[in-house]
């Protein structure tokens, strides 16, 4: 059997850079990561997370993780809740959809609601709670992303069209709101 090495080089067909294998010219694409979640009420109440993982451990999130394969984003993003909160989700609509390119991210964020009012912290969550808005703890939140979902989905409340939103102008994942730089290694 051979060991595959691979080189960077550019494929006949194409205008980027790509691994190639050097024994059979396999090109190993490299694509972006598909991040599902949801901005997840009950009773007016916004469930947050307290990340027990790296990176931003401590930091407050909505419920959101990496999609699996052979899932629909909608599955994904309930499945995620479930892994982290315990919670029992129904999906609303589709809130926005944030490019962070500087990690190679799509992240399709949605509305949902909670089925149940159980949540509970999963292995990834050191503490699970309800908020009201106004006591959302906005200087905690883990990721940029986060701070854009719940201001969308704030205007959603409050009537704007069911269209999905994106990133504010000009952002793009890389500074806190606060104008701080995401550190590296921090997503």
């Amino acid at each position: 059997m051979i060991d595959p090495s691979f080189s960077l080089r550019t494929p006949d067909d194409d205008n980027l850079p790509r691994r190639i294998c050097d024994h059979c010219d396999y090109v190993a694409y490299e694509n972006p990561k598909i991040v599902v979640g949801s901005v997840v009420r009950h009773e007016g109440r916004i469930l947050l997370c307290r990340r027990a993982i790296e990176p931003r451990r401590g930091f407050w999130t909505i419920p959101a993780g990496y999609m699996e394969l052979n899932e629909t984003p909608e599955d994904g993003a309930r499945r995620e809740a479930m892994e982290e909160a315990e919670a029992d989700l129904g999906i609303e609509r589709l809130l926005a959809v944030y490019s962070v390119p500087r990690i190679s991210q799509v992240q399709l964020i949605y509305r949902a609601k909670l089925k149940t009012a159980h949540v509970a912290p999963g292995p990834e969550s050191l503490e699970v709670q309800l908020f009201e808005p106004a006591a959302i703890p906005y200087g905690e939140l883990a990721f940029p992303s986060v701070h854009w979902a719940l201001a969308h989905d704030a205007e959603a409340e409050a009537g704007a069209p069911p269209v999905p939103f994106s990133n504010p102008p000009g952002e793009s994942g890389s500074r806190m709101p606060d104008g701080q730089p995401i550190a590296d290694g921090e997503v």
